[in-house]
């Protein structure tokens, strides 16, 4: 069993289909937890694995309520499609870390990435759905 912790988390999101399916991906790939910022999450009658029996989500109300309840040691790092992210293919994950997805349309505010210890990219020239980003990166940790 790998050391460590992370969870994954929405900011602004516009669907809440998109946060089930993260939700499923984070549970089947062992993140502590996921979160929202900014907006709620209603539960899916899709949600057929019961996923809130296994991995809970937690809502913060702005970017200052997440980052004064990160859990200690804690990392935040933000996906983005920006110049100065990290490829993802080079990145080496934090022991702990909450990973920060934006909007497939509005992505995160340069305001809120500049309060990230880290930012990651995916490959690509465009954003990619919520879920399909967040899937992708939790894959990576774990498969290292």
């Amino acid at each position: 069993m790998k050391r460590g912790f992370f969870a994954i988390g929405v900011y602004g999101a516009k669907r809440e289909v998109n946060i089930g399916s993260l939700w499923r991906t984070a549970s089947i790939l062992r993140a502590s937890y996921i979160y929202t910022v900014g907006r709620r999450y209603e539960k899916q009658s899709s949600d057929t694995s019961k996923t809130d029996r296994h991995i809970p989500l937690i809502h913060y109300r702005d970017i200052d309520d997440l980052a004064e309840h990160l859990p200690h040691g804690c990392q935040l790092v933000g996906v983005e499609l920006t110049e100065r992210a990290w490829d993802l293919k080079n990145f080496s994950h934090p022991q702990q870390c909450c990973y920060l997805l934006g909007a497939e349309d509005t992505g995160i505010p340069e305001a809120i990435l500049a309060k990230c210890h880290g930012v990651i990219k995916l490959k690509g020239d465009y954003s990619m759905n919520v879920a399909v980003a967040g899937s992708i990166v939790m894959y990576h940790r774990e498969a290292l």
